[in-house]
């Protein structure tokens, strides 16, 4: 085989194993369709669901807000003087955006150490221990999307102390991810019959 066949087959085999997991998945406004594309989501949203009771459609309009489904999302860079990179504006990384103290808090809590940001079903799980403490110090039904998005973004000590009703933006992302709640719950419950 000549150099310039055998390159073009390295080029091709990596190209292909590019856009896999870590790539969003295509019709984010269709539950059904990510599922389908994605059945070890479906695997983890039920896992995180038995476990921590929270609902398939919640966890999954929380990731959509968070990642838009994309397994190492970061959040921008901080310039100076508008064109100097000063590192990421938060340590947040993976489909649940989880900063670094949350996380290693997650992770000691649950003796979950090998637990990753970037893998669904440690991501669903991390999403089920947080929502599940929103539930016990603030009161938050694990079925509230909106709310349980405010406290997801404010951090519990926030809710509770309402920092939310000074970000009017904020307030309006939190109804948009309770409408994206809605949305899913009403598709997955007419997607022909999900497996497992």
């Amino acid at each position: 085989m000549n150099k310039s066949l055998r390159a073009m087959i390295i080029v091709l085999l990596v190209a292909s194993c590019g856009g896999g997991q870590g790539s969003a998945p295509r019709e984010l406004d269709n539950a059904c369709s990510i599922l389908k594309q994605r059945p070890d989501y479906y695997k983890a949203f039920r896992a995180t669901e038995k476990k921590w009771g929270v609902p398939v459609h919640v966890q999954m309009a929380t990731i959509h807000q968070e990642s838009k489904f994309v397994a190492d999302a970061r959040t921008p860079f901080k310039y100076v003087l508008g064109v100097i990179p000063m590192g990421r504006q938060s340590s947040a990384f993976g489909y649940g955006q989880a900063l670094d103290a949350t996380w290693d808090e997650y992770r000691k809590s649950e003796n979950r150490n090998r637990a990753k940001r970037d893998r669904i079903r440690d991501a669903s799980d991390f999403m089920g221990w947080y929502m599940n403490i929103s539930q016990q110090r603030n009161g938050i039904a694990l079925t509230d999307a909106r709310n349980q998005y405010l406290a997801y973004h404010e951090g519990h000590t926030g809710y509770a102390r309402k920092s939310y009703n000074s970000k009017s933006w904020l307030l309006s992302v939190a109804n948009k991810v309770d409408q994206r709640s809605d949305l899913y719950q009403s598709q997955l419950s007419s997607c022909r019959r999900l497996r497992r």
